[in-house]
Protein backbone atom coordinates (compact mmCIF):
# COMPACT_ATOMS: atom_id res chain seq x y z
CA UNK A 1 0.00 0.00 0.00
CA UNK A 2 1.05 3.60 -0.57
CA UNK A 3 2.95 5.31 2.25
CA UNK A 4 1.61 8.74 3.19
CA UNK A 5 3.50 11.63 4.77
CA UNK A 6 1.87 13.84 7.41
CA UNK A 7 3.48 16.95 8.93
CA UNK A 8 2.53 17.55 12.56
CA UNK A 9 1.21 20.92 13.70
CA UNK A 10 0.88 22.32 17.19
CA UNK A 11 -2.93 21.75 17.33
CA UNK A 12 -2.39 18.12 16.28
CA UNK A 13 0.00 17.59 19.18
CA UNK A 14 -2.12 19.47 21.70
CA UNK A 15 -5.29 17.59 20.79
CA UNK A 16 -3.63 14.24 20.05
CA UNK A 17 -5.21 14.06 16.60
CA UNK A 18 -4.33 13.61 12.96
CA UNK A 19 -6.39 15.74 10.61
CA UNK A 20 -7.82 13.98 7.56
CA UNK A 21 -6.70 16.34 4.85
CA UNK A 22 -8.08 15.57 1.42
CA UNK A 23 -5.05 13.58 0.29
CA UNK A 24 -5.35 11.38 3.42
CA UNK A 25 -9.06 10.57 3.12
CA UNK A 26 -8.55 7.45 0.93
CA UNK A 27 -6.11 6.13 3.53
CA UNK A 28 -8.83 6.21 6.21
CA UNK A 29 -11.97 5.25 4.28
CA UNK A 30 -14.24 4.37 7.24
CA UNK A 31 -15.00 5.72 10.71
CA UNK A 32 -14.39 3.50 13.72
CA UNK A 33 -11.60 2.04 15.83
CA UNK A 34 -8.18 1.36 14.31
CA UNK A 35 -4.67 0.42 15.42
CA UNK A 36 -1.44 2.30 14.74
CA UNK A 37 1.71 0.15 15.06
CA UNK A 38 4.85 2.22 15.70
CA UNK A 39 8.40 1.38 14.59
CA UNK A 40 9.01 -0.50 17.86
CA UNK A 41 6.06 -2.77 17.30
CA UNK A 42 3.87 -1.12 19.97
CA UNK A 43 0.18 -0.87 19.20
CA UNK A 44 -1.82 2.31 19.78
CA UNK A 45 -5.60 2.25 19.66
CA UNK A 46 -7.09 5.22 17.77
CA UNK A 47 -10.54 6.32 16.63
CA UNK A 48 -11.20 7.43 13.05
CA UNK A 49 -13.91 10.09 12.80
CA UNK A 50 -14.63 10.80 9.15
CA UNK A 51 -17.44 13.24 9.96
CA UNK A 52 -15.11 15.42 12.03
CA UNK A 53 -12.20 14.81 9.68
CA UNK A 54 -9.77 13.57 12.35
CA UNK A 55 -8.12 10.49 13.83
CA UNK A 56 -8.19 10.74 17.65
CA UNK A 57 -6.23 9.15 20.47
CA UNK A 58 -2.68 9.88 19.34
CA UNK A 59 -1.30 11.55 22.48
CA UNK A 60 0.55 8.38 23.62
CA UNK A 61 2.08 7.81 20.19
CA UNK A 62 3.25 11.41 19.84
CA UNK A 63 4.67 11.34 23.38
CA UNK A 64 6.46 7.98 23.02
CA UNK A 65 8.05 9.02 19.71
CA UNK A 66 9.06 12.42 21.14
CA UNK A 67 7.45 14.17 18.19
CA UNK A 68 7.18 17.93 17.99
CA UNK A 69 5.89 20.67 15.72
CA UNK A 70 6.87 20.14 12.04
CA UNK A 71 8.05 16.58 12.69
CA UNK A 72 6.78 13.99 10.21
CA UNK A 73 4.56 10.93 10.61
CA UNK A 74 4.88 8.30 7.86
CA UNK A 75 1.69 6.21 7.58
CA UNK A 76 1.44 2.88 5.74
CA UNK A 77 -1.86 0.92 5.58
CA UNK A 78 -1.29 -2.74 6.50
CA UNK A 79 -4.87 -4.04 6.40
CA UNK A 80 -8.32 -2.56 7.07
CA UNK A 81 -8.16 -0.72 10.40
CA UNK A 82 -4.42 -1.36 10.92
CA UNK A 83 -1.57 1.00 10.01
CA UNK A 84 2.19 1.11 10.38
CA UNK A 85 3.46 4.51 11.52
CA UNK A 86 6.97 5.93 11.83
CA UNK A 87 7.88 9.27 13.37
CA UNK A 88 10.70 11.30 11.81
CA UNK A 89 12.12 13.99 14.07
CA UNK A 90 13.54 17.01 12.27
CA UNK A 91 17.04 18.12 13.31
CA UNK A 92 17.62 21.07 15.60
CA UNK A 93 18.73 24.47 14.37
CA UNK A 94 22.46 25.19 14.32
CA UNK A 95 24.65 26.91 16.86
CA UNK A 96 27.07 29.02 14.86
CA UNK A 97 30.74 29.73 15.51
CA UNK A 98 31.45 33.30 16.72
CA UNK A 99 33.25 35.52 14.27
CA UNK A 100 35.36 38.65 14.78
CA UNK A 101 33.28 41.66 15.69
CA UNK A 102 34.12 43.55 12.51
CA UNK A 103 32.84 40.61 10.43
CA UNK A 104 29.94 39.61 12.60
CA UNK A 105 26.36 39.71 11.41
CA UNK A 106 23.45 38.95 13.70
CA UNK A 107 22.89 35.18 13.91
CA UNK A 108 19.55 33.50 14.59
CA UNK A 109 19.02 31.93 17.97
CA UNK A 110 16.68 29.13 19.03
CA UNK A 111 13.77 30.34 21.13
CA UNK A 112 11.42 27.93 22.87
CA UNK A 113 7.91 29.14 22.09
CA UNK A 114 5.94 26.48 23.96
CA UNK A 115 6.82 23.38 25.94
CA UNK A 116 4.23 20.96 27.30
CA UNK A 117 4.24 17.20 27.82
CA UNK A 118 2.91 16.80 24.27
CA UNK A 119 4.23 19.84 22.42
CA UNK A 120 7.60 21.45 21.94
CA UNK A 121 7.88 24.36 19.50
CA UNK A 122 11.21 26.01 18.78
CA UNK A 123 11.66 28.87 16.37
CA UNK A 124 14.65 30.74 15.00
CA UNK A 125 14.63 34.38 16.07
CA UNK A 126 16.69 36.83 13.98
CA UNK A 127 18.22 39.92 15.48
CA UNK A 128 17.74 43.22 13.70
CA UNK A 129 20.24 43.61 10.91
CA UNK A 130 20.73 46.00 7.97
CA UNK A 131 20.80 42.91 5.74
CA UNK A 132 17.74 40.77 5.01
CA UNK A 133 17.41 37.59 7.02
CA UNK A 134 18.93 34.58 5.34
CA UNK A 135 17.52 31.05 5.54
CA UNK A 136 19.54 28.77 7.80
CA UNK A 137 19.49 25.04 7.23
CA UNK A 138 18.67 22.68 10.06
CA UNK A 139 21.95 21.38 11.44
CA UNK A 140 23.51 20.03 14.60
CA UNK A 141 25.69 21.25 17.42
CA UNK A 142 29.39 20.38 17.35
CA UNK A 143 30.05 17.23 19.35
CA UNK A 144 33.15 16.12 21.22
CA UNK A 145 34.26 12.86 19.57
CA UNK A 146 34.92 9.68 21.53
CA UNK A 147 37.70 7.21 20.74
CA UNK A 148 36.69 3.70 19.85
CA UNK A 149 38.46 0.33 19.82
CA UNK A 150 36.31 -2.30 18.09
CA UNK A 151 37.26 -5.97 17.66
CA UNK A 152 37.85 -6.27 13.83
CA UNK A 153 41.38 -6.45 12.43
CA UNK A 154 42.01 -2.71 12.36
CA UNK A 155 40.69 -0.67 15.25
CA UNK A 156 39.29 2.78 14.71
CA UNK A 157 41.65 5.62 15.44
CA UNK A 158 40.59 8.14 18.10
CA UNK A 159 38.55 10.97 16.76
CA UNK A 160 40.46 14.25 17.08
CA UNK A 161 38.93 17.08 19.04
CA UNK A 162 37.03 19.24 18.40
CA UNK A 163 34.49 17.53 16.19
CA UNK A 164 33.51 19.19 12.92
CA UNK A 165 31.09 22.05 13.10
CA UNK A 166 27.60 21.35 11.88
CA UNK A 167 26.99 22.27 8.24
CA UNK A 168 25.20 25.37 7.18
CA UNK A 169 23.33 26.08 4.00
CA UNK A 170 24.50 29.16 2.21
CA UNK A 171 21.65 31.48 1.33
CA UNK A 172 20.77 31.59 -2.35
CA UNK A 173 21.41 34.81 -4.17
CA UNK A 174 18.07 36.60 -3.94
CA UNK A 175 16.55 36.93 -7.35
CA UNK A 176 13.90 39.42 -8.33
CA UNK A 177 10.36 38.08 -8.21
CA UNK A 178 8.66 38.56 -11.58
CA UNK A 179 6.01 41.26 -11.41
CA UNK A 180 3.31 39.79 -13.62
CA UNK A 181 1.34 36.62 -12.88
CA UNK A 182 2.26 35.30 -16.33
CA UNK A 183 5.97 35.64 -15.58
CA UNK A 184 5.55 34.17 -12.09
CA UNK A 185 3.73 31.13 -13.44
CA UNK A 186 6.39 30.73 -16.14
CA UNK A 187 9.14 30.63 -13.52
CA UNK A 188 7.15 28.28 -11.29
CA UNK A 189 6.67 25.93 -14.24
CA UNK A 190 10.37 25.96 -15.12
CA UNK A 191 11.43 25.28 -11.51
CA UNK A 192 8.92 22.54 -10.72
CA UNK A 193 8.52 20.66 -14.00
CA UNK A 194 5.15 21.79 -15.36
CA UNK A 195 4.64 22.61 -19.02
CA UNK A 196 3.02 26.05 -19.27
CA UNK A 197 0.64 26.99 -22.05
CA UNK A 198 -2.63 28.90 -22.32
CA UNK A 199 -5.94 27.10 -22.74
CA UNK A 200 -7.74 30.38 -23.46
CA UNK A 201 -7.04 34.10 -23.09
CA UNK A 202 -6.22 34.69 -19.43
CA UNK A 203 -6.30 30.96 -18.55
CA UNK A 204 -2.88 29.47 -17.84
CA UNK A 205 -2.52 25.71 -18.28
CA UNK A 206 0.02 23.92 -16.04
CA UNK A 207 0.48 20.36 -17.31
CA UNK A 208 2.30 17.74 -15.25
CA UNK A 209 3.29 15.26 -17.96
CA UNK A 210 4.12 12.26 -15.78
CA UNK A 211 2.51 9.28 -17.41
CA UNK A 212 -0.02 7.68 -15.10
CA UNK A 213 0.63 10.48 -12.60
CA UNK A 214 -0.18 13.25 -15.08
CA UNK A 215 -2.65 16.02 -14.30
CA UNK A 216 -3.54 19.51 -15.52
CA UNK A 217 -4.24 22.72 -13.59
CA UNK A 218 -6.05 25.70 -15.11
CA UNK A 219 -5.34 29.07 -13.50
CA UNK A 220 -7.74 31.88 -14.38
CA UNK A 221 -5.76 35.11 -14.09
CA UNK A 222 -8.89 37.14 -13.40
CA UNK A 223 -12.69 36.97 -13.18
CA UNK A 224 -13.01 37.99 -16.82
CA UNK A 225 -11.16 34.81 -17.87
CA UNK A 226 -13.79 32.56 -16.31
CA UNK A 227 -15.84 32.20 -19.44
CA UNK A 228 -18.04 29.14 -20.03
CA UNK A 229 -15.87 26.06 -20.50
CA UNK A 230 -12.68 27.59 -19.04
CA UNK A 231 -12.25 24.54 -16.79
CA UNK A 232 -12.60 22.01 -19.63
CA UNK A 233 -9.66 19.60 -19.84
CA UNK A 234 -8.37 20.38 -16.34
CA UNK A 235 -8.17 18.12 -13.30
CA UNK A 236 -7.98 21.16 -11.02
CA UNK A 237 -9.10 24.73 -11.70
CA UNK A 238 -8.30 27.78 -9.59
CA UNK A 239 -8.85 31.52 -9.73
CA UNK A 240 -5.88 33.79 -9.05
CA UNK A 241 -6.92 36.23 -6.31
CA UNK A 242 -5.52 38.34 -3.52
CA UNK A 243 -5.05 36.65 -0.15
CA UNK A 244 -7.74 38.83 1.41
CA UNK A 245 -10.27 38.10 -1.34
CA UNK A 246 -12.73 35.30 -0.59
CA UNK A 247 -14.42 33.73 -3.60
CA UNK A 248 -16.87 30.91 -3.99
CA UNK A 249 -14.44 28.73 -5.94
CA UNK A 250 -11.00 27.16 -5.64
CA UNK A 251 -8.29 29.76 -5.65
CA UNK A 252 -4.56 30.42 -5.86
CA UNK A 253 -3.58 33.62 -4.09
CA UNK A 254 -0.96 35.97 -5.49
CA UNK A 255 0.86 35.96 -2.16
CA UNK A 256 0.97 32.15 -2.14
CA UNK A 257 2.31 32.13 -5.71
CA UNK A 258 5.21 34.36 -4.68
CA UNK A 259 5.86 32.09 -1.66
CA UNK A 260 5.87 28.99 -3.89
CA UNK A 261 8.50 30.61 -6.11
CA UNK A 262 10.71 31.30 -3.10
CA UNK A 263 10.34 27.72 -1.86
CA UNK A 264 11.08 26.26 -5.30
CA UNK A 265 14.29 28.28 -5.46
CA UNK A 266 15.48 26.75 -2.19
CA UNK A 267 14.91 23.06 -2.87
CA UNK A 268 13.60 20.84 -5.67
CA UNK A 269 9.80 20.68 -5.84
CA UNK A 270 7.83 18.56 -8.29
CA UNK A 271 4.22 18.34 -9.49
CA UNK A 272 3.91 15.25 -7.27
CA UNK A 273 4.74 17.38 -4.22
CA UNK A 274 2.27 20.09 -5.19
CA UNK A 275 -0.70 17.97 -6.28
CA UNK A 276 -2.23 17.60 -2.76
CA UNK A 277 -2.36 21.40 -2.50
CA UNK A 278 -4.21 21.76 -5.81
CA UNK A 279 -6.59 19.02 -4.67
CA UNK A 280 -7.28 20.87 -1.42
CA UNK A 281 -8.77 23.66 -3.55
CA UNK A 282 -7.46 26.72 -1.71
CA UNK A 283 -3.76 27.31 -2.25
CA UNK A 284 -3.27 30.31 0.01
CA UNK A 285 -0.50 31.32 2.42
CA UNK A 286 -1.59 28.67 4.93
CA UNK A 287 -1.19 25.99 2.27
CA UNK A 288 2.11 27.50 1.15
CA UNK A 289 3.32 27.11 4.74
CA UNK A 290 2.91 23.36 4.26
CA UNK A 291 5.17 23.55 1.21
CA UNK A 292 7.66 25.46 3.35
CA UNK A 293 7.69 22.55 5.80
CA UNK A 294 8.37 20.15 2.94
CA UNK A 295 11.27 22.29 1.74
CA UNK A 296 12.56 22.45 5.32
CA UNK A 297 12.49 18.66 5.45
CA UNK A 298 14.53 18.47 2.21
CA UNK A 299 17.11 20.86 3.63
CA UNK A 300 17.17 18.96 6.92
CA UNK A 301 17.93 15.70 5.08
CA UNK A 302 20.70 17.43 3.18
CA UNK A 303 22.05 18.85 6.41
CA UNK A 304 21.97 15.43 8.09
CA UNK A 305 23.96 13.92 5.21
CA UNK A 306 26.57 16.68 5.47
CA UNK A 307 26.79 16.33 9.24
CA UNK A 308 27.53 12.61 8.95
CA UNK A 309 30.19 13.34 6.28
CA UNK A 310 31.85 16.00 8.41
CA UNK A 311 31.90 13.69 11.42
CA UNK A 312 33.40 10.87 9.35
CA UNK A 313 35.99 13.31 7.99
CA UNK A 314 37.65 13.38 11.40
CA UNK A 315 38.27 9.62 11.09
CA UNK A 316 41.45 8.46 9.26
CA UNK A 317 41.21 6.39 6.10
CA UNK A 318 41.28 2.58 6.42
CA UNK A 319 39.85 2.61 9.94
CA UNK A 320 36.79 0.93 11.40
CA UNK A 321 33.54 2.82 11.99
CA UNK A 322 31.29 1.46 14.73
CA UNK A 323 27.71 2.57 14.21
CA UNK A 324 26.76 2.85 17.94
CA UNK A 325 29.80 5.04 18.67
CA UNK A 326 29.21 7.10 15.54
CA UNK A 327 25.57 7.60 16.59
CA UNK A 328 26.82 8.70 20.02
CA UNK A 329 29.05 11.32 18.43
CA UNK A 330 26.22 12.56 16.22
CA UNK A 331 23.81 12.82 19.15
CA UNK A 332 20.06 13.02 18.77
CA UNK A 333 20.23 15.15 15.62
CA UNK A 334 20.35 12.08 13.35
CA UNK A 335 17.95 9.25 14.18
CA UNK A 336 19.10 5.62 13.78
CA UNK A 337 17.04 4.93 10.65
CA UNK A 338 18.32 8.10 8.99
CA UNK A 339 21.94 7.26 9.92
CA UNK A 340 21.65 3.72 8.57
CA UNK A 341 20.23 5.04 5.28
CA UNK A 342 23.09 7.55 4.93
CA UNK A 343 25.74 4.90 5.65
CA UNK A 344 24.16 2.56 3.11
CA UNK A 345 24.22 5.34 0.53
CA UNK A 346 27.89 6.04 1.23
CA UNK A 347 28.61 2.33 0.74
CA UNK A 348 27.31 2.34 -2.83
CA UNK A 349 28.50 3.93 -6.06
CA UNK A 350 29.42 6.61 -6.81
CA UNK A 351 30.63 7.23 -3.24
CA UNK A 352 32.09 3.81 -2.30
CA UNK A 353 33.36 5.47 0.88
CA UNK A 354 32.46 2.59 3.20
CA UNK A 355 32.62 -1.21 3.17
CA UNK A 356 29.99 -2.92 5.37
CA UNK A 357 31.45 -5.37 7.90
CA UNK A 358 29.86 -7.98 10.16
CA UNK A 359 28.41 -6.70 13.41
CA UNK A 360 27.03 -3.49 11.93
CA UNK A 361 30.43 -1.88 11.39
CA UNK A 362 32.03 -0.24 8.37
CA UNK A 363 35.53 0.18 6.94
CA UNK A 364 36.28 3.74 5.87
CA UNK A 365 37.93 3.03 2.50
CA UNK A 366 39.38 6.51 1.94
CA UNK A 367 39.44 9.93 3.55
CA UNK A 368 36.21 11.86 3.13
CA UNK A 369 37.94 14.80 1.44
CA UNK A 370 39.62 12.47 -1.07
CA UNK A 371 36.34 10.64 -1.71
CA UNK A 372 34.49 13.89 -2.36
CA UNK A 373 37.17 15.01 -4.83
CA UNK A 374 36.78 11.73 -6.72
CA UNK A 375 32.98 12.09 -6.78
CA UNK A 376 33.29 15.71 -7.95
CA UNK A 377 35.61 14.66 -10.78
CA UNK A 378 33.21 11.88 -11.75
CA UNK A 379 30.21 14.23 -11.71
CA UNK A 380 32.08 16.83 -13.75
CA UNK A 381 33.03 14.21 -16.34
CA UNK A 382 29.44 13.06 -16.68
CA UNK A 383 28.21 16.66 -16.88
CA UNK A 384 30.55 17.39 -19.81
CA UNK A 385 29.13 14.39 -21.71
CA UNK A 386 25.50 15.45 -21.30
CA UNK A 387 23.98 16.98 -24.38
CA UNK A 388 22.25 20.33 -24.08
CA UNK A 389 18.68 19.81 -22.91
CA UNK A 390 15.49 21.74 -23.54
CA UNK A 391 15.12 25.26 -22.14
CA UNK A 392 12.84 23.98 -19.38
CA UNK A 393 15.44 21.45 -18.26
CA UNK A 394 18.34 23.88 -18.44
CA UNK A 395 16.62 26.60 -16.44
CA UNK A 396 18.98 27.42 -13.58
CA UNK A 397 17.66 26.48 -10.17
CA UNK A 398 18.93 28.77 -7.48
CA UNK A 399 19.50 26.23 -4.72
CA UNK A 400 21.68 26.75 -1.67
CA UNK A 401 25.07 25.08 -1.38
CA UNK A 402 26.12 23.22 1.74
CA UNK A 403 29.37 24.54 3.14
Amino acid sequence: MKQMRYILTRPCLQEGVLRLQKYLEPTFPESGPAVFVDDRGREHGVQIDRAAGVVRGLHPLYHDANLGVNDVLMITPLEPGRYSVEGIVKPHAPITTPRPEHQRTPEPRRVVVTATPHVREVRLQHAQSPEPARPVAPAREPLVPVAQAPEPPRAAAPMPSPAPAAPRVAAPTPGPVPETPEAQLAELASLTGYRLSYAAPGVARLAAELGEFSYVVHVALGESARRPGWENGADHSVLLTAESQQVGTSRLTREALVALLEHARLAPLSPIDLRPYWEAGDLDLNAAAGVSELVGAHLAQRGAFSFVLLTLAAQPAHSIIGVPRLAERLGSGVNPAELRSILDTLSRAPFLALTPLPGGQYLLRAGVAEMLRDVADYADGVRRRIRPATPVQTEARRTPTLV
